[in-house]
């Protein structure tokens, strides 16, 4: 049992003598680092720029347009500015590409002036130069990347899996969405001066992004909360809506019992009022003009 020993502790005897080194440390934590790097490299997920195929060209020339307008408000490198007076423009690390393809590509953004909502305009940049600055705000943090026609669309479901969609998807939106955007889509007024936006004549893949990424007041239903599939039939029913016709006749801008109620008490009640004062008044005038008549001079 000794002599089995013996080998044992000359080599444990030589392995401690090269620990006391001063550079076996170094060594060691070095090697440390380089294997974790190379784990995380095998197994980390890609960022979201390389997994939309953009290259370095590309977030350049929207670096290029982020420091010419939006800088301003959103900070050389996409920090976030506040003011004495207030937030001039929130952090861009982590949102993604979509929110930019979302706010730009519906000329949201820039705005003119900070305010309580970013109205809808036409939009400044061309297709490339938002692609171009979706990939540079992309490469500042991972983030939710634009949708393609696959996330939005039920064209490849068969024609009963597609009357399903939409019908799933108008309870959904009935239950998530027609407080504040009416229950066919046509908007309606919020506090504090904001506006749910019509989403009447909106690009399918905006309605998508504007679900993912949730801009300004309106709640962010991530994956999680709504899976791609129930967006995409949410989609499809705002879709049915707009193609339906409005046998009713006038829709009133389509903003429910209220607008109606309005309309029947102004024009209908409103009109009885009137005529019926004015039969009075006319009533009046032909008495007065009687008795003015058979009095003698």
């Amino acid at each position: 049992m000794r002599l089995l020993n013996r080998p044992l502790n000359r080599v444990a005897g030589r392995l401690s003598r090269h620990r006391r080194r001063p550079l076996a440390g170094l060594l060691v934590m070095l090697l440390g680092l380089f294997f974790t790097g190379a784990l995380y490299a095998a197994f980390a997920p890609a960022s979201a720029d390389k997994q939309n195929g953009t290259d370095d060209a590309e977030i350049a020339q929207g670096r290029e347009l982020f420091l010419v307008g939006c800088a301003f408000c959103h900070g050389q490198n996409g920090e976030g500015i506040t003011s004495q007076t207030g937030q001039l423009g929130p952090s861009l690390v982590g949102v993604g590409a979509a929110a930019v393809d979302f706010q730009v590509g519906t000329g949201r953004m820039p705005m003119v002036q900070p305010g309580q909502q970013a109205a809808v305009k036409d939009k400044v940049y061309t297709d490339d130069e938002v692609k171009a600055l979706s990939a540079y705000v992309a490469s500042l943090g991972p983030g939710p990347s634009i949708p393609t026609e696959d996330d939005y669309s039920i064209d490849h479901l068969s024609k009963d899996e597609q009357r399903e969609a939409i019908v799933k998807g108008g309870q959904l939106f009935l239950a998530n969405c027609s407080a504040c955007h009416n229950f066919e889509g046509s908007g309606g007024a919020m506090p504090e001066g904001k506006k749910a936006p019509s989403l009447r004549k909106t690009s399918d893949k905006h309605l998508y992004e504007a679900m993912l990424t949730g801009p300004q007041q309106m709640d962010v239903f991530s994956n999680g909360n709504i899976a791609p599939e129930d967006k995409a039939a949410i989609i499809a029913y705002l879709n049915s809506i707009e193609e339906n016709p409005g046998y009713g006749g006038f829709s009133l801008g389509g903003i429910g019992p209220v607008s109606e109620g309005m309309f029947a008490w102004l024009l209908g009640i409103g009109g009885l009022i009137g005529f019926a004062y004015w039969i009075a008044a006319h009533s009046a005038r032909s008495e007065k003009t009687e008795h003015t008549e058979e009095t003698p001079a």
